[in-house]
């Protein structure tokens, strides 16, 4: 008979974990939260100290209630959900619901779901930590106040099923800024001066950019010259006359030094940058790889410690077997005297390590044929950035020969790289920043070896005008950047923030984002109405508060006692604020209402915005605003090749709002197809992929890309993840709706009806 109950979160690692620890131990899973706050009230009891009032979620009882019989069997009873803030949330409502069955409770804790971690936790058992839960609850109750207090007003305000959030509204509001800052960019000219030398002796031709001339620096900004035309070529034609001396030649070494191992944050913008995974995605895949996965003898193992956290610290043991496994494969010059230890950011929490492989030695060429291509991917991104994190840094020359051809300064640089130290297993991606069109790389430039003094010939010598271009719009990376620079929310919300606000606030275009007009609708009746939800340091400070709760230093309810009043008086007064604020966005037209002659007014509504007659509400005429006025979005471009003139495919948007590919011949070529899901048609003899769809009514269905060759079709959402009982190649998402309550599961199971693999 088994002497122990273990209760995980997940099923999947449940399923590891009953095989590490064998016949004595019941191993069973929550499926995440089992209690939360009602869906149709508040569940706050404001006037008595903000009393959560906890529920059972609607279609945990029967789990509930499984975990209870199976508690009266045994003789401990170990919590084991995930080592953070909603893991020890879990483990005290699942206290809460298992002491009657009065045996012993235990929370255990590991980093990695491998045979050491879970035996040293089961062999080291604690209680559960009161501060954590104290700080995730102040959260929950702190966001069910300002969700389900402001968004009404939304709803009265614009349009039913709005929501407002602390933190999402505040990731809107930067979207909404940086789309202003680039409305209100004025572009600005400047030329370059670019000449093409080569010494005298040999034949080898580099470039050298315009400095200085002389002691006129007014004509020098950071991008290069602000002059016109007409003067470019004047001095271009004035510089020509001259001959060009080296007149310096500066060489130093520089060292770039790896960059630390993963945490939530980076892992996710990484992910964006090299994978093009959405943060959602990023977290999805990396939880699949921490739970366990099949690896052939080995069976179900974790493959990377726990993708939740802020921290860079490595356990010992793993930085000996990473620094062995780098002396022996890239041999001593790679390995650093001792090993890198990395200083987490101020705030971080470090109550775990940075994410990493749990076994360095496992490589991803062998974990290749077990995972699938989202799996291996990741795994092989988080894999390589640990190596690296531990090798010696790069070696690079750096140059720079300053040319003087008469009062003209001509400047060259160069980078060569001398040890690839790190870099010959990974290096970091870059983001997108406002920078001029001529910014190039100065690495693997060649200069030839020249001295002081050197004659150079000059090839060619030429202005280029540009441009100088506005700030980028976020992309998911950025913006994640953005929000953990400012210190608002936490990383392991980011992903379910980022899913939230592209319902209905953003949009993507070409992998940026963009406000919508009911995003910047919502975002200006916000800052009237409720100016410190949205401020960022207003967030900031509380995110502060909320870790000194973590930290047991403040009570939460003292923390809730303080935000309370002063949200409460917003709470009166932003209806009047908002209406306002509304009216002011309200701007002229040229057009006249075709029924009563009144002038028109650009309105906005809850679908963006309208021409309106000024004269509302004697006269009610509304009309769409002209094509001029909403331009469609550009085509995205993309790799396809249309299959019937042979011209590239793009991405174009319908009037009902969904993304298709289309031909960019159009209308010439007709040829449209829905945007592939990576999933290929599962009908036999068909070469046709899975796609987003919409019926006549207007109601998405997933469908494959040959209709109506082949009418394979279903209304469930395929998810690209194998079947871990059939193999079959993807699932679908469907829900479950309890019937004694309003509580809704999300399911996912296997598309195969002759298939009974199901999970929460």
């Amino acid at each position: 008979m088994p002497k122990s109950l273990v209760v995980v979160e997940s099923p999947a690692k449940a399923k590891t974990i009953k095989k590490i620890l064998g016949k004595d131990y019941i191993v069973e899973s929550s499926v995440g939260h089992i209690r939360d706050l009602p869906k149709k009230e508040l569940g706050v009891d404001i006037e008595n100290a903000f009393a959560p009032k906890y529920v059972l979620i609607r279609g945990k009882g029967k789990v509930v209630k499984s975990l209870q019989t199976a508690a009266r069997k045994v003789d401990n009873i170990y919590l084991a959900a995930d080592p953070d803030r909603e893991g020890e949330a879990i483990c005290w409502h699942l206290a809460e619901e298992l002491k009657k069955a009065k045996k012993p409770i235990y929370r255990i804790t590991y980093n990695e779901v491998t045979k050491s971690a879970i035996l040293d936790a089961i062999e080291t058992p604690g209680e559960i930590n009161v501060a954590l839960v104290d700080a995730q609850q102040a959260r929950r109750v702190l966001d069910r106040l300002v969700g389900y207090l402001i968004s009404p007003i939304l709803w009265r305000s614009v349009k039913p099923r709005l929501s407002a959030g602390r933190v999402q509204s505040v990731a809107v509001r930067l979207i909404c800024e940086r789309e202003a800052e680039i409305e209100a960019f004025k572009s600005e000219e400047y030329w370059t001066l670019t000449a093409t030398l080569t010494p005298i002796a040999i034949e080898h031709p580099f470039l050298a950019k315009l400095h200085k001339i002389g002691s006129k620096k007014g004509e020098i900004n950071n991008y290069g010259f602000r002059i016109d035309e007409a003067r470019a070529k004047e001095l271009a034609a004035d510089a020509k006359t001259h001959d060009y001396i080296v007149e310096k030649v500066q060489k130093r070494e520089r060292k770039q030094r790896p960059v630390p191992p993963f945490i939530t944050s980076t892992l996710q913008q990484e992910a964006s940058r090299k994978l093009r995974f959405t943060a959602k995605k990023t977290m999805l895949v990396a939880q699949q790889l921490y739970e366990g996965l099949e690896i052939g003898k080995e069976g179900s193992v974790g493959l990377i410690t726990y993708m939740r956290t802020d921290s860079t610290r490595t356990a010992q043991e793993a930085l000996q077997a990473v620094r062995d496994y780098i002396k022996t494969t890239y041999g001593t010059e790679y390995l650093p005297g001792r090993a890198v230890n990395y200083r987490s950011k101020k705030g971080a929490q470090d109550a775990h390590e940075a994410i990493r492989p749990t076994l360095p030695l496992r490589l991803p060429a062998e974990l290749k044929p077990y995972l699938n291509t989202d799996q291996y991917r990741l795994y092989e991104l988080i894999w390589m950035r640990f190596i690296a994190s531990q090798m010696n840094p790069a070696i690079f020359d750096a140059t720079t020969i300053d040319i003087k051809a008469g009062t003209y300064l001509f400047r060259a640089t160069g980078s060569v790289i001398k040890f690839d130290g790190f870099r010959r297993i990974y290096m970091e991606g870059k983001d997108d920043t406002a920078v001029d069109e001529n910014d190039s790389s100065e690495e693997n430039v060649s200069l030839p070896v020249l001295k002081e003094g050197d004659t150079l010939d000059l090839r060619k010598l030429e202005p280029k005008q540009h441009w100088t271009q506005p700030p980028p719009r976020y992309n998911e990376a950025t913006l994640v950047k953005m929000l953990e620079a400012q210190e608002i929310g936490r990383p392991s919300t980011y992903a379910s923030i980022l899913s939230t606000i592209q319902r209905e606030y953003v949009h993507k275009e070409r992998g940026r984002l963009l406000p919508t007009d009911v995003g910047r609708l919502v975002n200006h009746l916000l800052i009237h109405g409720f100016p410190n939800i949205v401020d960022v340091e207003f967030t900031a400070k509380m995110e502060e508060q909320l870790d000194t709760i973590a930290d047991g230093k403040v009570a939460w309810v003292k923390t809730l006692g303080q935000f309370y009043p002063p949200f409460q008086i917003a709470l009166t007064e932003a209806p009047d604020k908002m209406y306002e604020a509304r009216k002011a966005m309200e701007e002229e037209s040229d057009e006249k209402c075709e029924k009563c002659g009144g002038n028109m007014i650009v309105k906005w509504g809850k679908y963006g915005r309208f021409l309106g007659c000024a004269n509302y509400p004697e006269c009610k005429s509304i009309k769409p605003l002209t094509a001029d006025d909403t331009p469609a979005p550009e085509p995205e471009e993309t790799d396809t090749v249309c299959d019937k003139c042979g011209e590239p495919m793009v991405i174009r948007v319908s009037r009902a709002g969904s993304r298709f590919l289309s031909c960019s011949a159009y209308p010439k070529c007709k040829n449209a197809k829905p945007i592939p899901m990576g999933i290929d048609c599962p009908e036999a003899d068909c070469d046709g992929y899975l796609g987003e769809r919409r019926s006549r009514r207007g109601k998405v269905f997933y469908g494959c890309s040959n209709y109506p060759k082949c009418e394979f079709s279903t209304w469930d959402k395929p998810v690209p993840e194998t079947c871990p009982e059939c193999k079959a190649p993807f699932l679908v998402e469907k829900t479950k709706k309890a019937k004694d309550s309003e509580t809704i599961t999300a399911l996912l199971r296997c598309h195969r009806s002759d298939c009974d693999y199901i999970k929460e």
